[in-house]
């Protein structure tokens, strides 16, 4: 297994493995039977802890959001989009170009799923836009998507809002892309990519920032367990001298 782990394989091997991963994700982060009121009750202590930090300000930065015109529906689109388009794109510029970091970030990948899946099971939360604060769904406002529709919702749990793989994979595509892209401008956009994420998923009412840090320890903790797992090689190097979070 460790030396499977440890090389790339063919186009199509990775592919399927990386479509069964996301098939896996889509269908046990969906079938969640938890009710809205336990996952409110898990919001309102992430509520809680946030006041007592004194950093509960989602509202204030959805609010702002919410002023610049046009910037609600280019947000939501993004939110809907970007997730998994870039996450691809990026997994395959690494898997072209950087091929012998591949195995670190493909295995990364996979750890963090299955341990954000953990936590979608273990501790089932609502995002801000269904925990009854006055938070706006945004996305489906402005891009006319309704995230709370049954066909939606047949596709994912809408209380799996803990930890954010919506962070947490921007967290991991903008370290890959800073500490393996030889282009200035390429790096800058990798150095931005996760701050972009975590302002476009709380204005658009989808996550705390609590959330996001849990999506952020979920991606530290996967790359530790891929570190262990993938033996070191001449490329990949880069990516595992520092921690997924730098």
């Amino acid at each position: 297994m460790l030396s499977t782990l440890a090389r790339p394989h063919r186009a199509a091997v990775e592919v399927g493995i990386l479509a069964f991963l996301y098939g896996m994700y889509e269908v046990v982060r969906g079938a969640g039977d938890t009710s809205v009121s336990v996952a409110r009750d898990h919001t309102a202590d992430i509520v809680s802890l946030e006041r007592a930090l004194h950093v509960f300000h989602e509202q204030t930065v959805q609010e702002w959001s919410r002023g610049v015109p046009f910037l609600p529906a280019l947000l939501g689109l993004a939110y809907m989009s970007m997730h998994f388009g870039v996450t691809a794109l990026a997994v395959r510029w690494v898997y072209r170009e950087r091929r012998q970091a591949f195995p670190i970030v493909r295995t990364t990948l996979i750890a963090s799923t299955a341990l954000a899946l953990v936590g979608y099971v273990v501790y089932p939360a609502a995002p801000p836009r269904l925990a009854g604060l006055g938070f706006s769904d945004t996305v489906t406002k402005h891009t006319g998507l309704n995230l709370s529709s049954d066909l939606l919702g047949s596709f994912y749990n809408p209380v799996a809002a803990v930890p954010s793989l919506h962070f947490g994979y921007a967290l991991i595509v903008g370290v890959v892309v800073f500490k393996l892209a030889r282009r200035r401008w390429v790096r800058l956009l990798g150095a931005v990519y996760p701050a972009f994420m975590l302002f476009d998923i709380v204005a658009t009412g989808n996550h705390f920032w609590f959330d996001a840090a849990a999506g952020g320890a979920v991606v530290a903790a996967g790359w530790w367990i891929a570190r262990a797992l993938v033996r070191p090689n001449q490329s990949s190097a880069r990516l595992r001298a520092v921690p997924a979070a730098g």
